[in-house]
Formats: C-alpha cells, sequence, structure tokens
C-alpha cells in the first residue's frame, strides 16, 4: 500500500471515528461546542430542508474516504455496500438515541451522499480504465 492511500486510510478511520461519535452521542456536541445547547443542530449550509443537507455532505464525504481507501481494492462492492447499509442504519439508530430524531428526510441526505460519492469513484475508475 502506497503511502498516500496509508494517509487517507488513516484520515478515514479517524474521521470514522469522530463521525460515530457525532451521530451517535445524545445530543449535538456540535450544537452544544457552538451554541452552548446540545439540542441545536448546525446547519453547514442554510436551506428549505434543515440539516439534511448536512447529513449528505458528512456522507459524501466519509464515503469518498473510505471508497478511496479501497479503490485498488477488489472488495469494492462490499465496501459500497457497506457503506450503503451504514448510511440507512445509523439515521434508525436515531430512534433508540436520546436527544436524537430520526427523519425521513436525513436518510435520504445520507443515501445521496453515499451514491454520489460511489458515482465519482465509478467514474474516476472507468475514466482512468480501470473498470
Amino acid at each position: 500500500m502506497d503511502n498516500k492511500i496509508s494517509i487517507i486510510r488513516f484520515l478515514f478511520y479517524l474521521s470514522f471515528l469522530i463521525f460515530l461519535i457525532l451521530y451517535l452521542f445524545p445530543g449535538s456536541l456540535i450544537g452544544h461546542f457552538l451554541y452552548g445547547d446540545l439540542s441545536k443542530q448546525p446547519e453547514l449550509i442554510t436551506n428549505p430542508l434543515g440539516t439534511s443537507i448536512n447529513h449528505m455532505i458528512a456522507f459524501f464525504f466519509i464515503s469518498i474516504l473510505c471508497l478511496i481507501s479501497f479503490v485498488k481494492n477488489s472488495n469494492f462492492l462490499k465496501v459500497s455496500i457497506f457503506l450503503i447499509l451504514l448510511s440507512i442504519i445509523i439515521e434508525i439508530l436515531h430512534l433508540y438515541v436520546p436527544n436524537r430524531s430520526f427523519e425521513y428526510l436525513d436518510i435520504f441526505g445520507n443515501l445521496l451522499g453515499t451514491l454520489l460519492a460511489i458515482i465519482v469513484i465509478l467514474l474516476y475508475k472507468f475514466k482512468n480504465g480501470k473498470i
């Protein structure tokens, strides 16, 4: 494994750990640090759909890192399925985490971010003749 992929894989694992803590913490840690309020969700981009665009951005970021980490791996399909399932399961877990809310728009944002990342990587692989 070359050095660049090692660094990206490290960033993926670190981001994934932070991602899980932020998504499964009972309340909004970022809201607490920014606004002093665990119940306030920050909006990266103000939009009429609420924080769902934040979900799309977060899942795109984590999915891109994961897919780049495993782009040379023959388990690309398994990694893609893992990311899709993660995007659904993480939101379903909000049904059981105190001070978190389950929203269908968030699942849509999660899936959209993940699918966009998969498409970007597949287009990259196709362009470079690796498919």
